[in-house]
Parts: structure tokens; C-alpha cells; sequence
């Protein structure tokens, strides 16, 4: 079986004013796959995701995303919106909650983008809205089960613990029926027991909803653990890819992280 490409970025280069953020940077992430962008602090990792995801409109290079068995769609410049109904959306270093809405609420709100209903038919309450609400609804508390937070649906997000804002996060991105999901740092601020919880749940992403998935993190076990193939950059270039094995004993990975020449034994 032919393996399908989800997300394809060739030469992405992203400038801002005379600092060029980004340089040539190459990426590949096939259906099924958990894949890891990784780096120092610095290196352009967020800003990759804000090119790809239409945040900013890149300088140069080509951004494709394939997926829903499609041919894959060129997105430069496409709109954050756009894109998320193509299939691919993200989540955000800084939790990015409605605080004063539900925990249903701000997991219904991601469906939007897949609602048919206008204007029109919301101010009518026509038959059609109230079935696309009733199943918006239905769908919603399908994802708060996934993320074990159905027992909170009444709750104002403000009230979750940390742990369950980020996952409830995750539900939110989820409920726009990704192909591709993309987290930034999901694991920021949790505990041990928390970055545990999430490994599985990430895993459980994939494995029952058949979203594929990158993700940028900090914590390397983490990262390790959990994906097929990492990317790593610095400085806004890309310096090594391969499997965990690989990434772990590249001497290039290793400087930009320690900042030392590796010496062989």
C-alpha cells in the first residue's frame, strides 16, 4: 500500500525584516505517523507552525497538505480558517481557553467550523440547526470521554486543573475533525503523572481517531518515547532527522542542545 503524505513542506523560509526565522526548511509527516519537531528555544519551531498553519504567509518555499484522499492542497497564504477545515489544526503554548464558557461549550465551538447552518438558519431555529446542534453536542461530550473530562462539561474552564485545560485543549482542536493535529508543547507545566497521562492520550489520538500528529515538546523522554521520526532545527535551520536512536546519538544534536563539540571516546 502506497504510503499517503499528510503534510508536505519544502524550503519553507519565513524573514522578518532582516532576521530570516526560518531557512529552507524541510518536513514530511505521512498518514498514521507521530512525528516530533524539536530544538533549542530560539530555534523557530512556533513559527514553523504559524507558517503552516496560516498564521503568517511565509516568505518562501511551498506548503502542501494531502489527506481525506485528496491531492495534496498548496495552503501558502491560505487563511487559519481555511486551513483548519482542510484538516489540519493546532493547539497553542498558551492555553487558549474561552475561560468563561463551559468545558462543552469550548469543545462545541470547535465544530463550527464543520456546521452548515448560517446565520439564517441559527436566528430561525429551523429543523436542520437544532439536528446539527443536538449531534454538535453529541460529538462534544464523544470528546470529553476521549480526554476524560465528561465529568466536567458543566464546569467553567477557568476551574479545571491545569492538566485538564491542556487536554481539554486538545479536545477542542480535535472537534474540528483533523487529519492532521498539531501540538505545541502540550506537556508545558505538567507534572510527571500529567506528561504520563498525556503520552497515552496522544497515542490514543492516533491509534482510535486515525489523526496523524506533530508535535513540538521540550521534554525529551517525552518526545522519545512517543515518536516515529524527529526533525530537529536551530537557528531556524533544519540539523538533523531520523528515528529517536538516531537523533539521540547525532553529534549535531547534541552541540546545539549542550553547546559543546562532541569528542570521541
Amino acid at each position: 500500500m502506497a504510503t499517503e503524505t499528510i503534510l508536505d513542506v519544502k524550503q519553507l523560509t519565513m524573514d522578518f525584516g532582516g532576521l530570516r526565522a526560518l531557512n529552507h526548511v524541510d518536513l514530511t509527516i505521512n498518514k498514521g505517523e507521530i512525528v516530533a519537531l524539536i530544538g533549542p528555544n530560539g530555534a523557530g519551531k512556533t513559527t514553523f507552525f504559524n507558517c503552516v498553519t496560516g498564521i503568517y504567509t511565509p516568505t518562501g518555499g511551498d506548503v502542501f497538505l494531502g489527506g481525506a484522499g485528496r491531492v495534496p492542497i498548496r495552503i501558502n497564504g491560505v487563511k487559519p480558517n481555511r486551513i483548519a477545515a482542510l484538516g489540519m489544526t493546532r493547539t497553542f503554548q498558551n492555553i487558549r481557553l474561552f475561560q468563561n464558557m463551559t468545558v462543552l461549550e469550548n469543545v462545541m465551538i470547535g465544530r463550527h467550523v464543520r456546521c452548515k447552518s448560517g446565520i439564517f438558519g441559527a436566528l430561525t431555529r429551523s429543523p436542520a440547526t437544532r439536528s446539527e446542534e443536538k449531534k454538535a453536542i453529541a460529538d462534544a461530550y464523544r470528546l470529553l470521554e476521549k480526554v476524560d473530562l465528561a465529568d466536567w462539561a458543566n464546569e467553567f474552564s477557568k476551574n479545571l486543573p491545569y492538566g485538564a485545560q491542556r487536554r481539554l485543549e486538545i479536545a477542542r482542536a480535535m472537534a474540528t475533525d483533523p487529519v492532521l493535529l498539531l501540538l505545541d508543547e502540550p506537556a508545558a507545566g505538567m507534572n510527571p503523572q500529567e506528561t504520563q497521562e498525556l503520552d497515552t492520550l496522544i497515542r490514543k489520538i492516533r491509534d482510535e481517531e486515525e489523526i496523524t500528529i506533530l508535535l513540538i515538546e521540550h521534554d525529551m523522554k517525552l518526545v522519545m518515547n512517543l515518536s516515529e521520526r524527529i526533525y530537529v532545527m536551530d537557528y531556524g535551520s533544519p540539523i538533523a532527522t531520523g528515528t529517536p536512536m538516531e537523533i539521540k546519538n547525532n553529534p549535531a544534536v547534541i552541540k546545539a542542545y549542550l553547546g559543546e563539540e562532541v569528542v570521541d571516546a
